[in-house]
């Protein structure tokens, strides 16, 4: 399965983005799924997962800012991202909880003050 990540952009704080991923070679329709991101300079972190029932868990800084959502029947999976802050740039990529071997292509937030 590939997962590759899109939606990202320039935004300046306070705005909003809506990232999506797109599964090919198998679905997103079982198991957990989560989205990732990796700062410059920094370790890849699990921002948010959603499990095979729907249930959401939110790293503390993103709680309550971005909400990840799934659609079982595009075999996708979802970022909606607002009140953006310059600590949230960073790549973003999708993957399975855990995460797979390798990683598909992410997409670059760059969020401006």
């Amino acid at each position: 399965v590939q997962l590759q990540a899109s939606g990202g952009g320039l935004v300046q704080a306070g705005g909003s983005l809506r990232l999506s991923c797109a599964a090919s070679g198998g679905g997103v329709s079982i198991g957990n799924m989560g989205w990732y991101r990796q700062a410059p300079g920094k370790e890849r972190e699990i921002i948010a997962r959603i499990t095979s029932t729907g249930n959401t868990h939110y790293l503390d800084p993103v709680k309550g800012r971005f909400t990840i959502s799934r659609d079982y029947a595009k075999s996708a999976v979802y970022l909606q991202m607002s009140s953006l802050e310059p600590d949230d740039t960073a790549v973003y990529y999708c993957s399975t909880v855990p995460p797979l071997r390798s990683w598909g292509q992410g997409t670059q937030v760059s969020v401006s003050s």
